[in-house]
């Protein structure tokens, strides 16, 4: 009975000890203090500071989108300024107007860095101006007759700019631009008492250059969800007429609305 007794208690001894230093392992891994691992261990560590995408504008990669908007276009040139100055001796019979037209198409925004990134695009775009003409008599007059030619041409303008971040979402831009013709005809109309007398397209496409060439910039922002808006200005290089019989040159100003995916 002594020898059972005995075995018994060494036994529950040795149950207690087993149960102190389990706990007590526990104890102490549960406030362990992970060993230093290096670099690896330091970067996970460290705090990383978020960055919200409108401020790095394509930091995340390669994007996409599709723009669209309106043109306000106009010639200038040593045509269009003899053409003012005919004016000045009609007393205003002949005057020239801005053409309004839009524009849209698709672009690829390339990342080159946290604030720069460069955006080749591909987009359909009116543009021309527009003179009228009435007869300079007084007496003539109360026919007010009138004659307006409008030239309406169509371009495929592929610009490739530089984009530079400002502040968060805000960026300005420039580049070269080529833009192919793709139509150009001249609506004349003719009108008298309110009423048209005569109205005919003419297609002059083939006394253009079938390509032309500019300077475009300007401003935007773009909203973290994907939307953004811009203006700019198409500064036209070469003169349209493929012949040099005149000099003119495309002026465009551009408003936009666009969506990157």
């Amino acid at each position: 009975m002594n020898t059972i007794s005995k075995f018994g208690r060494l036994a529950a001894a040795t149950l207690l000890s087993f149960v102190s230093i389990t706990a007590a392992q526990a104890q102490v891994q549960k406030h362990r203090v992970p060993a230093y691992n290096g670099p690896q261990y330091e970067s996970r560590a460290t705090y990383q500071r978020p960055v919200s995408q409108s401020s790095i504008g394509t930091a995340n990669g390669v994007q996409f989108g599709i723009r669209a908007g309106v043109n306000v276009a106009d010639w200038s040139g040593d045509a269009v300024q003899s053409v003012m100055n005919v004016t000045e001796y009609t007393n205003g019979a002949v005057t020239k107007q801005t053409k309004p037209g839009f524009h849209a198409g698709v672009y690829a925004t390339l990342p080159l860095g946290p604030h720069f990134a460069i955006e080749p695009g591909v987009l359909y775009s009116e543009k021309g101006t527009e003179l009228s003409g009435r007869i300079p008599l007084q007496q003539f007059d109360f026919l007010n007759a009138k004659v307006t030619a409008t030239s309406r041409m169509t371009y495929i303008d592929v610009p490739l700019v530089a984009k530079a971040y400002l502040t968060p979402g805000l960026y300005i831009y420039a580049g070269p631009q080529a833009s192919f013709l793709v139509s150009n005809k001249v609506r004349v109309n003719a009108s008298a008492l309110g009423f048209s007398a005569f109205k005919q397209d003419f297609d002059v496409k083939n006394q253009f250059r079938p390509v032309d060439f500019s300077a475009t910039g300007g401003i935007g922002y773009q909203f973290e969800s994907g939307f953004g808006l811009s203006a700019g200005y198409d500064y036209g290089l070469t003169s349209l007429d493929k012949n040099n019989n005149f000099d003119a040159k495309n002026r465009v100003v551009k408003a936009s609305l666009n969506f990157s995916f």
